[in-house]
């Protein structure tokens, strides 16, 4: 089976791999075809792009973009965009600026918590923009925490002591961002939405096809089987591509690797095929 992985990061934003080494990496697995998909920019893509067509890899111009979401975080991925849309561009560059005036008071919250954490460790340990992975790395290297993971649990993640809210785009107009840059948007792992019930799903998800949405990730590092076979009947019930990726991040995600997530991920090209018919134009 040809196997793909169309939800990755580099360090553009906050995976461990540079663009270069993430496309490498990814010919020695054997991918038939990647996407990288990193947070919020688009700054990975020229590279990426570049040493994929010199290896033969095929490689998916994407993004993530985080979008307001009471209750839960909902994410956004973006396929097949143009990196050179202006209007993107400038819009993208307001969420980066927003992830700039967040760290220091993330890190503010972890000085008062009797974590003493430095911008300029944090900065050291980046070389794309800043982010809470960036921030877990520090507080691991300076003892404060034994893993990534406890780092995220205990300070980092929504509802923490030392979490901070950020501004995020409407999801009506994420998507169109997406659409405007020549893209296919796709809802990224739907169980961090935090719906109680499957029917407040399905009404979340229906609306957002009808501003535009085309793809639900289905099959992902964190979905139990039963959520990867509700969410892949909700597509085809709702007339979405079935898409899926496991959220690589090198080494500030260690459990996860490329392809196979935990290690029993299998995300076949056909499903790739089935998502470019969704391409503007197709």
């Amino acid at each position: 089976m040809d196997l793909i992985d169309l939800h990755t990061h580099s360090t553009a934003s906050d995976g461990s791999f540079s663009p270069r080494a993430l496309v490498e990496y990814a010919v020695k697995k054997g991918a038939a075809a990647i996407a990288l998909t990193d947070h919020d920019t688009i700054e990975g893509l020229p590279e990426a792009l570049h040493v994929a067509g010199a290896m033969g890899l095929e490689l998916v111009p994407g993004l993530e973009i985080s979008a307001d979401h009471p209750g839960g975080t909902m994410h956004i991925l973006g396929y097949f965009i143009n990196p050179e849309d202006p209007v993107l561009g400038q819009e993208l560059n307001r969420l980066q600026e927003a992830r700039r005036e967040r760290n220091p008071k993330i890190i503010a919250k972890l000085q008062n918590l009797g974590i003493p954490v430095t911008y300029d460790q944090v900065r050291a340990l980046a070389v794309g923009q800043v982010g809470r992975p960036h921030i877990a790395q520090a507080m691991l290297q300076i003892g404060a925490v034994k893993t990534l993971d406890e780092a995220f649990k205990k300070f980092l993640t929504k509802g923490a002591p030392a979490y901070v809210e950020k501004f995020r785009y409407p999801p009506e107009k994420a998507v169109a961002l997406i659409i405007r840059a020549g893209g296919v948007p796709v809802l990224a792992h739907p169980f961090t939405l935090k719906f109680a019930s499957p029917d407040e799903l399905r009404g979340h998800v229906s609306a957002l096809k009808d501003q535009g949405l085309k793809g639900l990730e289905c099959l992902y590092s964190e979905h139990s089987t039963e959520q990867t076979r509700r969410y892949s009947l909700l597509a085809a019930d709702l007339g979405l591509a079935v898409t899926g990726g496991t959220d690589f991040h090198g080494k500030n995600k260690e459990s996860v690797d490329l392809l196979t997530g935990y290690g029993a991920l299998r995300i076949p090209y056909r499903l790739l095929e089935e998502l470019k018919r969704f391409q503007p134009g197709f």
